[in-house]
């Protein structure tokens, strides 16, 4: 390797003795050059091992810095160094381009000195490249944390360069990489004994005497409190710019006695010492807690089934300081009865049972999991500080009372080990979850600020498993056979619920609906400025100038090439991607078509094109549907009738507006008359979105279940042995539609994938309102899903259209002003996800 130094004024250094590695003579070099940086020419690899985000400090004279800075951790198998990732390379980590178990080539970096701490200073990454292919260095490495942490001659003794702290001094914790909700680090103390002390509670008052005094202007100090924790929430980070506190965070429990409930809030440094220890059911004995007016805008848990009264105007605080709280937890041994505390109390429901309960009701469920979807991303609504990001995933989960799963909307419940390792054929119980009742589609439960979760290996001395609605659950798991239930799982893919509804609606007072409507540059703009795995939906209006029938998805790996300088991504690489698909449409292995999908020649297909036109002529829009055997009654016809065919289809073709993508593809598209003028005429094509592997859910199998796991799951944090190199196996796909919408004012078009359910045993087909419609073009567009749908489970033999028979109907389009709702999720590095959810006439858009 050679390496330069940034500025030519300085003279040449020596590089470090020949056994050192490229680490360790890279600081050598920064440490014995007076310039502070370095650009290296062909340096090796190293691998990262490590990713950690926190809030950002500003530079002097800065203005608005990112959100958040990272640190980085590689290995060049030798030694281990940590990082800084200067902020002009923070997209390559909102995109996932730069991730852990991969390789990087630093290509310059520069030695920053803190100038108001003696001892301290770090390397910076100014720039790199990357290779998305599997690390040449970590198969080497045995134990990473065995490695040394190299460190600067001199600084070895820093707190800072040895403990899990930011290099940054004046942040004390890394925040989780993908969320602000979930614990992270070594700070956060879990496991810790409770207390088997003797305690006087001859003493202490009641939570009804609390409210009462605080209303009274009590100036005494409070006495000691004996409670019980009946509800835990989620963690609260609330860290912005500018503010002097080290751990801002914040969680809320409810606690109750004999006399009623109250809540309580953890504050701040007492959030890593006791978030994790203290759990529903854990009895606490409180000393020198403060009482203050209670926070009138936070949700609050439904308890009115414990049948107490709830005392909401004052909340009992536990804080480090003013005053030091003493936070004592009870051995379960040494709870007595005579204490009189309440029993915990559930409100478990089946799933026969959901669709009769109101919106916003709270409830418990447990069910045996059937599918759950990739993990994703969705901003916070809120504009107050730095942006936030709440991680959820899709679950579906059965409890025997219904054919009907549960439909779950699972947020992060800063339970991180339990929410990553959700997956089929796992007991899971979702606490207080709420119900929303949506109209056209099933109900959904989604989670709220208290619930928790559980699953298989979690659920021993859990305070519910003696309730009556769980035991009847475990025996009816006991009449089942797993190689049954296997065949309804599925795991990961696209997902979105509720379905769309039958008419789009907008508010000309509050257009924050769903699926808000968007000019076509906003799209635009959403398209370049999506984080890895942020999901959202928004509409545009326009028209469909073309339709292509494509085989096969995308690859699963990344467009990019190997080995490209990550900071100068060429511009045009997406549409080049795009141009190569176009021209090859064909080039997936034959793995990923469907196995019901026979090989049918380009001339066959054009006979069976022919013959569908015929069947459009003469019974209007609806095609004659397909039976079995039906595709043999052609099997004697002739090369010479081919070819006598073959000009009297090319004119056909032209009249529908179909044609093969190119000689040797049995690829068909529809183009509008007018699409090659306007196609001339508009400024700008977005062409990066389509339907990816990642994009289709998985069956689920116990062999697979690491590997299915980790691709469903958001990118590691930290690299692991356990993390697997091995590329997600390719699932059969009977193909899509890639679609060009054209914007209303016919300046921007984009192209977006229709991925329609085809079968009733898929994950998207639940809840999917299914009335019965012709299978044309825009019915299916419309609907999501082509008519009607094959019952793999009970051997249906009912043969679906051919896209032939669906693009001979695509001429109805021409002209037509639609309302497209689309699906946008960044699946990371260059893959964008752009999906039609469903498609709207403007005659079925109302405005109030």
């Amino acid at each position: 390797m050679s390496m330069m130094e940034d500025n030519s004024s300085c003279s040449s250094v020596a590089t470090g003795p020949p056994q050192a590695s490229f680490l360790q003579r890279t600081l050598q070099q920064l440490s014995s050059t007076q310039c502070l940086k370095l650009r290296a020419e062909d340096a090796p690899p190293v691998a990262v091992v490590a990713l950690q985000r926190y809030l950002s400090e500003p530079a002097e004279g800065e203005q608005q810095p990112d959100s958040y800075s990272y640190d980085v951790t590689v290995t060049d198998g030798v030694w281990r160094a940590k990082c800084f990732v200067h902020s002009s390379l923070n997209q390559l980590v909102h995109t996932n381009t730069l991730k852990t178990g991969t390789d990087i080539s630093i290509t310059q970096c520069s030695y920053v000195y803190n100038e108001k701490r003696l001892g301290h200073g770090y390397m910076c990454i100014e720039k790199l490249s990357s290779d998305a292919g599997s690390s040449e260095v970590l198969p080497r490495v045995k134990d990473v944390s065995a490695l040394p942490l190299l460190v600067k001659q001199g600084m070895e003794r820093s707190v800072v360069l040895q403990s899990d702290v930011p290099l940054q001094v004046s942040r004390k914790h890394y925040l989780s990489l993908w969320n602000n909700d979930d614990p992270e680090g070594d700070m956060w103390t879990s496991g810790s004994p409770s207390s088997v002390t003797v305690l006087d509670v001859s003493k202490i008052t009641l939570l009804s005497s609390l409210e009462s005094s605080f209303r009274n202007t009590m100036r005494s100090f409070p006495l000691p409190l004996l409670v019980k924790i009946i509800h835990k929430s989620r963690l609260r980070y609330y860290g912005k710019f500018g503010l002097n506190i080290d751990y801002p965070y914040q969680a809320y429990f409810e606690v109750a006695d004999q006399s009623g409930t109250m809540s309580l809030v953890l504050w701040n440094e007492l959030c890593p010492e006791f978030y994790q220890r203290l759990n529903v059911g854990t009895v606490l004995y409180l000393q020198n807690y403060a009482l203050k007016p209670s926070y009138s805008h936070r949700s609050r848990p439904q308890m009115d089934h414990y049948r107490m009264k709830s005392f909401n105007s004052v909340e009992i605080c536990l804080n480090l300081r003013n005053p030091v709280s003493v936070i004592t937890v009870v051995s379960p041994k040494s709870v007595l009865p005579q204490w009189g505390l309440p029993e915990l109390s559930y409100q478990f429901t089946n799933r026969s049972q959901l669709d009769k309960l109101s919106n916003n009701v709270a409830c418990d469920i447990i069910g045996l999991v059937t599918f759950v979807g990739r993990v994703e991303r969705v901003k916070s609504k809120s504009n107050k500080g730095p942006e936030k990001f709440w991680t959820y995933r899709w679950v579906h989960a059965v409890d025997g009372s219904t054919d009907q799963p549960f439909i779950l909307e699972v947020f992060s419940s800063s339970q991180p080990e339990i929410f990553s390792h959700i997956c089929p054929m796992t007991y899971l119980v979702c606490t207080h979850m709420r119900v929303c009742q949506v109209e056209g589609s099933s109900p959904y439960l989604t989670s709220s600020c208290e619930t928790e979760m559980f699953i298989t290996g979690y659920h021993k001395g859990q305070p519910y498993v003696n309730d009556p609605t769980v035991k009847s659950f475990i025996q009816w798991t006991k009449t089942l056979k797993d190689n049954i239930i296997l065949q309804r799982t599925a795991v990961g893919g696209h997902y979105c619920y509720p379905h769309a509804p039958k008419t789009f609606t907008q508010s000309m007072i509050d257009a924050s609906g769903q699926a808000p409507l968007v000019a076509a540059a906003d799209l635009k703009r959403e398209l370049e400025t999506l984080q890895y795995r942020e999901h959202i939906k928004l509409a545009i209006q326009g028209q469909i100038t073309a339709v292509r029938y494509m085989n096969s998805p995308k690859s699963t790996e990344s467009q990019g090439p190997e080995g490209k300088q990550i900071p100068d991504v060429s511009t045009d690489a997406c549409e080049q991607a795009v141009l190569d698909t176009h021209n090859n449409p064909t080039t997936a292995e034959a793995s990923l078509t469907s196995p019901s999908s026979e090989d049918i020649s380009p001339n066959k297909r054009k006979r069976r094109m022919r013959k569908a036109k015929q069947s459009s002529s003469s019974h209007g829009s609806m095609p004659k549907k397909r039976r079995s055997g039906h595709e043999n009654t052609e099997g004697g016809r002739g090369q010479e009738e081919e070819q006598q065919d073959s000009e009297s289809e090319a004119m056909q073709d032209v009249e529908y507006g179909l044609k093969p993508q190119n000689q040797d593809s049995d690829v068909l598209s529809w183009e509008s008359s007018s699409w090659l003028k306007q196609r001339q005429e508009m400024s700008e094509h977005l062409c990066r979105g389509g339907l990816y592997q990642d994009s289709i859910s998985r069956r689920f199998t116990f062999d697979e279940k690491n590997v299915l796991l980790q691709w469903s799951n958001l990118q590691a944090l930290r690299w692991t042995p356990e993390q697997s190199a091995d590329p997600t196996p390719p699932v059969g796909c009977p193909g899509y539609y890639l679609i060009t919408i054209l914007g209303i004012n016919k300046q921007i078009a984009v192209d977006a994938a229709y991925f329609p359910v085809v079968r009733s045993n898929e994950p998207r087909a639940v809840g999917l309102p299914q009335d019965p419609h012709g299978n044309t073009m825009m019915s299916c567009l419309s609907s999501g899903f082509l008519c009607p749908l094959s019952d793999a489970a009970n051997h249906s033999d009912i043969t679906l259209p051919e896209p032939e028979e669906i693009l001979v109907t695509a001429s109805e389009l021409e002209d037509t002003h639609v309302v497209c709702v689309l699906d946008l999720c960044h699946l990371g590095g260059d893959k964008v996800e752009v999906l039609i959810n469903k498609v709207y006439r403007v005659t079925e858009v109302s405005i109030n």
